[in-house]
């Protein structure tokens, strides 16, 4: 099922299909980082043009629960504690003017996109003491928020933390008015990046700066971006006949559940999983079991997945891509929070392109030290990857396709191939290759997505072999056997 963000309302922009030279600033990715981004340079005076693979938003701008927030988890106490105060500070301040720049410019620009004005919760049954923790770190930075007993939620919660004055929103009209005076390019897919040439299939952009807002980073030398986050999905669920409630809320315990409202539904979040390990069951069928049991009336009208891509540090990459090239910038590694994010990375990497410098570009900057205890996180992904590649040399068992139950996907040798075959409810096979096209790991199967993901840097492709989401930029398909 597709999310309640999703949206066909935006007539269809041109695809590129010629040279174009002495651009400003080309911007790869029509999300809500990337328009943002052409939209602050254009109202400045630069020739932008911005490439989308596919449609204005149609990636994780549509899948997100469009949570307009500071408030980024149990994180600014550990922020502190790794990186100091100023550090933190800095963070917090960039972020709550996100929060501030989203109401104004829905406000100022009028637009229809369902704005709501009111906090955004941590809640625990357990976790007390962090959660006062979290409270005193927050207040040190001159965040507006307040530690209570208890939220009002139908089930048991020790304490709640909420952040005055956040947002939420519905993304879509407020991303396509603000897209409407760029010159945008869809189905354009960027093939490759050489200096100052950004090269698709039917034309070459030269510009003098360039952007890359593709949620995750194509271009792996230079930056190695692919060995400094990972990839994690997280699912949704849209009731009707549930509450109405009076703040966004999230939890911190493990099992917590995240919370929004949507006019008459209510969006309920959880059982997130790094990409490519589907071990914890199917995930839409937890949360919809969670809600029944809490709302014994409510109806399941939608659901949907994201996917986040996670740093080793937990800070998100915002700046210059490399220092090889000053002229190439990157926003990435937005966690679970890109819509704040993603206006915190459009406004330093807009004022980096005009000005050289930007107030709160050092705690984010993709060049940053690592705190040493994150080395370990390092570690992890190097090891996943090593894991991911072994597996594509890994013999599976000699099985054939009709060992495989309709509904049924799995990993087999067929005709002296190692291939990925899915076989549909009617009995129709759709075999791809399970090699990821970005770096070779062994891809997995994802049967609550009916997906082929990279557990080891979160490319994912439908079960046709489309790609669905990056690093990768071409198809596992496979002839029709």
């Amino acid at each position: 099922m597709k999310s309640i963000w999703d949206s066909k309302s935006l007539p269809e922009t041109k695809i590129l299909k010629k040279d174009l030279h002495d651009i400003d600033t080309v911007v790869i990715g029509a999300g809500m980082c990337g328009i943002l981004t052409a939209a602050f340079l254009s109202a400045k005076g630069q020739k932008v043009v911005v490439l989308e693979a596919d449609r204005i938003g149609s990636g994780q701008t549509k899948n997100t629960t469009a949570k307009i927030t500071a408030q980024h988890g149990l994180f600014y106490s550990k922020m502190i504690k790794k990186h100091g105060v100023d550090s933190a500070a800095s963070y917090a301040e960039a972020n709550q003017k996100a929060v501030k720049q989203y109401i104004d410019l829905a406000s100022s620009l009028s637009i229809p996109c369902d704005m709501q004005i009111l906090p955004a919760a941590l809640y625990t049954n357990s976790q007390d003491a962090k959660l006062e923790e979290e409270y005193s770190a927050a207040t040190s930075l001159g965040i507006d928020c307040v530690l209570q007993k208890g939220c009002p939620l139908p089930f048991r919660t020790s304490s709640c933390l909420l952040f005055r004055n956040q947002a939420q929103f519905n993304p879509m009209p407020f991303l396509y008015k603000l897209a409407e005076n760029l010159t945008i390019y869809e189905n354009s897919r960027v093939i490759n990046v050489k200096e100052h040439n950004v090269i698709t299939e039917h034309g070459t952009i030269s510009a003098a700066n360039i952007v890359f807002a593709t949620h995750y980073p194509f271009i792996n030398i230079p930056g190695f971006y692919f060995l400094r986050m990972h990839q994690e999905r997280s699912y949704v669920i849209a009731l009707e006949n549930a509450d109405t409630l009076n703040a966004m809320y999230y939890g911190i315990d493990e099992d917590g559940l995240s919370f929004r409202n949507y006019k008459s539904l209510l969006l309920v979040g959880g059982f997130g999983h790094r990409t490519g390990k589907t071990d914890i069951g199917n995930p839409y069928r937890h949360l919809q079991k969670k809600a029944t049991k809490l709302w014994p009336d409510s109806k399941v009208v939608a659901h949907w997945s994201a996917q986040d891509c996670v740093p080793i540090d937990n800070i998100p990459y915002i700046g210059q891509y490399s220092t090889f090239r000053p002229y190439w910038y990157v926003a990435t590694g937005f966690k679970k929070w890109g819509m704040s994010t993603s206006m915190v990375a459009a406004q330093i990497i807009s004022d980096l392109v005009l000005h050289g410098t930007s107030e709160h570009s050092d705690i984010f900057a993709p060049s940053r030290k690592i705190a040493p205890d994150s080395y370990k996180n390092l570690g992890k992904e190097i090891g996943q990857a090593s894991i991911g590649l072994s597996k594509t040399f890994l013999t599976y068992p000699l099985s054939g396709i009709d060992t495989i139950s309709p509904g049924e996907a799995k990993i087999i040798h067929y005709k002296g191939r190692k291939i990925g075959v899915y076989k549909a409810p009617d009995g129709t096979i759709y075999p791809v290759s399970v090699k990821c096209p970005h770096l070779s790991c062994a891809l997995s199967w994802n049967p609550h997505d009916l997906s082929w993901d990279c557990p080891c840097h979160g490319s994912r492709f439908d079960y046709h072999g489309n790609l669905l989401d990056n690093p990768a930029q071409t198809t596992v398909r496979l002839h029709s056997h």
